[in-house]
């Protein structure tokens, strides 16, 4: 027998339609069908929530055992002696999110092995959990040494660092999701004995404090639906309402959030709270809250959104950047990021049922969210940029496992956000083969999809109700396929020429209305009733606003709800940096199986260019253009890698001339080689801070003498050296050096070179230093780094 208030959506914990409006006064006007209801079983989709299942959730368990987050549980429990913890005190959530994720996994298929380890987990996590709730083992545990986030007492640093509310939040979110996934109340008691203690601790009159880190909000809110007790709803709605306007755009508390009006600071921070507050606004109703996430989804459509769905331009405070501030290279659009926009933009369907939020959530779906884990399920990306030298590689773990985590709770759940309902309003959101059963006012209906998405826009709809009976069906059109590739006016097709969608009943071509993005087919169903949607799947050139200084002279490709990049391994040399494709260069597409677990690739003709040396004059060869889906890039290795093509040479990098640098062989005191590209690869900084290029770096050593190597390819008669630094100030860790002196190699020793002119060292420009010539095989640059700072590189010249 299910528990009485069992909510069917896990990641939202959302009732169904007749189940909610018993237990809760007011809800969301349009509900989800619950992804347990929705069954995949499509070439593209099902895979990967195997391989979530079957890989991903094991190997993220294994790296928190080997990683100690399951020991700070056992330390604070008593089973394990001593103080030693983790680095961060949030990454009790990773073990939260893996329970989630592992919850979910067990509604799609029975796993008994999996669910007794996660037993064990709950009975592990009981343990930790003081007397009156309180669950943070990195205060629990007394240490000697506490980590200086914490604060000496409870709450005292919950606005800046400690993540006390944070870690709650993910608690809870893991104790719905297990309790509706087992009936058991394990984890639901500790999550409910912990909120009863904020209850009582926390609010009007208490302590007055917001989270630093948003979540709990939407953590209370599942509570609340699960418990029907009105004080977790109280207490949410008070964490977003006592927030600003004493505090900053970092964490969205500079202003009270009714008067926000654009997406500022850290961007899976605001996201989170955005979702929170449309979950409040749906639940008690205040129009305040749904006004400022209107404006604020406006304000991301409109000037911050990346033509991948990521969030989140800078890596300074992984934040939304400003307006049309969308760099590619350095792009930051974290995972967590993503994942959070598709819950942000679900829960604005769900209030306004509008197809634009489905068409935001489709594209940061299958491009930049996907994007963060490896086709193998056990490599992850946490910043996703745009572009790369080869200086971007998946990792396997991250001390900061955040997106890890997160991944392993979202996948499981997507076919959650397949189907909605309102009343007799049937609502297909995204397409892939599927099966459901959907319970309407009027009367049980299964429905069957059939496709090749998103490869093919053919969509073929089984419709078949228990018994004859009225309903809609609303199909969404994707903006895509109506030429307008994202909401807003960010972007558009480069050759915008209308293509045909047709819709046929049961093989007939039929007129139907076009309501808020979707095609409204009302009429009596009856078994054997047959919907078809042809979608146009043309390739598409996309170009952004001119406003995005980024984008200018270059196209992105987009196939369907796909877009692409180009990627070393395809195309010639391994470089794509320097490629220039026409504006009108015709696309080709073939499908090929073998390639990336199945893969459209897109072939076109361009040209590479080459620096000479000794003029301005560029090499061009003519050269074939290979293009794969974004999602799937870096699943070879790291390499040269670009969403944004030029179509005019002023916006492509050419090839680096063969100089002395670029044909030496570069070292360094640093472990990691992948940037020592950056040092001869012969792109002019617009200032020390730009980030849009690679550039090497000592972060995060400070007072250290290091060092960067010239290997020269033949012995070379050389008399200056230029070098251009990174300094990120001020908000950045790297700072113009306190010294430097140029070394030569002389029968296998290092001289200093005698230089003719002072060692200037300033920010913003080359740094030149000309010295008696001297015939060698080698030059060394010894960097002083500053005593509170690190160093960078851009560009190192030699002549």
């Amino acid at each position: 027998m299910r528990p009485p208030f069992l909510f069917s959506l896990l990641y939202l914990g959302f009732a169904s339609a007749a189940s909610a409006q018993k237990a809760l006064p007011r809800d969301y006007p349009i509900q989800p069908v619950a992804f347990t209801q929705v069954h995949v079983h499509d070439k593209f989709w099902a895979p990967k929530m195997q391989t979530n299942a079957d890989v991903t959730i094991p190997h993220t368990l294994q790296q928190c055992r080997q990683d100690g987050h399951i020991d700070n549980f056992r330390r604070a429990a008593g089973e394990l002696p001593g103080d030693k913890l983790t680095q961060f005190p949030f990454d009790d959530t990773d073990i939260y999110k893996v329970i989630e994720g592992a919850s979910y996994a067990m509604q799609v298929k029975s796993n008994p092995k999996l669910g007794a380890y996660v037993d064990s987990l709950i009975t592990l996590i009981g343990k930790a959990q003081e007397p009156d709730g309180y669950l943070y083992t990195f205060r629990t545990v007394k240490a000697a040494k506490p980590h200086e986030w914490i604060g000496k007492k409870r709450w005292e640093k919950e606005e800046d660092l400690s993540h006390e509310l944070y870690n709650s939040g993910h608690l809870y979110e893991a104790a719905v999701a297990h309790y509706q996934a087992t009936g058991k109340k394990t984890l639901l008691d500790i999550a409910t004995k912990n909120a009863d203690l904020l209850v009582r601790d926390l609010g009007p009159g208490k302590i007055e404090v917001y989270p630093g880190h948003q979540v709990v909000e939407i953590g209370l809110a599942k509570l609340y639906r699960v418990t029907g007790k009105q004080q977790y709803l109280d207490l949410a709605k008070f964490f977003l309402d006592v927030r600003g306007p004493k505090g900053n755009d970092y964490n969205q508390a500079a202003k009270r959030v009714v008067d926000q009006d654009a997406a500022v600071g850290h961007a899976v921070r605001a996201t989170y709270m955005y979702s929170a507050m449309a979950d409040v606004a749906a639940l008690t109703g205040d129009p305040s809250y749904l006004k400022a996430i209107d404006a604020i989804w406006e304000d991301v459509v409109n000037h911050k959104l990346y033509i991948t769905g990521g969030i989140g331009a800078t890596g300074n405070g992984e934040a939304f950047g400003k307006p049309f501030e969308l760099p590619n290279m350095s792009a930051y659009a974290e995972t967590c990021a993503s994942i959070a926009n598709v819950y942000w933009n679900n829960r604005m369907f769900l209030l306004h049922g509008d197809a634009k939020y489905i068409d935001v959530l489709e594209r940061t779906l299958y491009n930049g969210l996907i994007a963060g884990v490896s086709l193998s399920g056990d490599h992850f990306f946490y910043p996703n940029p745009l572009a790369s030298m080869g200086q971007h590689q998946r990792g396997s773990w991250f001390a900061c496992a955040c997106c890890i985590s997160n991944m392993t709770r979202f996948m499981a759940s997507v076919p959650g956000y397949v189907y909605a309902q309102n009343a007799d309003n049937l609502y297909v959101n995204l397409f892939m083969t599927s099966t459901s059963d959907v319970q309407l006012p009027s009367g049980k209906v299964n429905i069957e999809q059939k496709t090749n998405y998103p490869w093919d826009g053919q969509l073929d709809l089984a419709v078949n109700p228990q018994k004859r009976q009225d309903f809609a069906l609303r199909v969404r059109i994707p903006g895509w396929a109506q030429q307008q590739p994202s909401p807003g006016n960010l972007y558009k097709f480069m050759d915008a020429a209308p293509q045909p969608i047709t819709l046929s009943l049961n093989g007939k071509p039929v007129q139907y209305t076009l309501d808020h993005g979707y095609a409204v087919l009302k009429r009596r169903w009856q078994k054997g009733d047959h919907v078809t949607l042809s979608l146009p799947m043309t390739t598409e050139k996309v170009v952004a606003s001119t406003q995005v200084k980024d984008d200018q002279g270059k196209f992105a490709l987009q196939r369907g709800p796909i877009v692409y990049c180009l990627e070393g391994p395809d195309n010639a040399n391994g470089l794509v940096q320097n490629i220039t494709v026409d504006q009108k260069a015709p696309v080709d597409v073939v499908y090929q199986d073998a390639m990336l677990n199945g893969i459209d690739v897109l072939t076109t003709n361009g040209v590479s260019t080459r620096r000479q040396l000794n003029s301005d004059q560029l090499l061009t060869t003519p050269q074939a253009v290979k293009a794969i889906p974004y999602y799937a890039w870096a699943n070879r290795g790291p390499s040269d890698m670009t969403v944004w093509v030029p179509y005019e040479a002023s916006a492509s990098k050419p090839q680096p001339a063969p100089t002395v640098a670029s044909r030496s062989t570069a070292s360094s005191s640093l472990k990691s080689t992948k940037t020592l590209k950056a040092l001869s690869d012969q792109y002019d900084p617009i200032d020390s801070k730009d980030a849009n290029y690679p550039y090497l770096h000592w972060w995060p050593k400070k007072n250290t003498t290091e060092f960067v190597q010239y290997d020269f390819a033949e012995p070379a008669t050389v008399s200056e050296s230029k070098v251009y630094w990174f300094d990120d100030g001020p908000w950045g860790g790297c700072r113009i050096p306190a010294s430097y002196k140029v070394y030569y190699q002389k029968d296998g020793q290092w001289v200093p070179v005698k230089n003719t002119t002072p060692y200037a060292i300033a920010k913003d420009q080359y740094n030149t230093v000309q010295f008696e010539p001297v015939r060698t095989t080698a030059l060394k640059l010894e960097v002083q780094l500053p005593t509170d700072n690190a160093t960078g590189i851009h560009e190192w010249m030699v002549k």
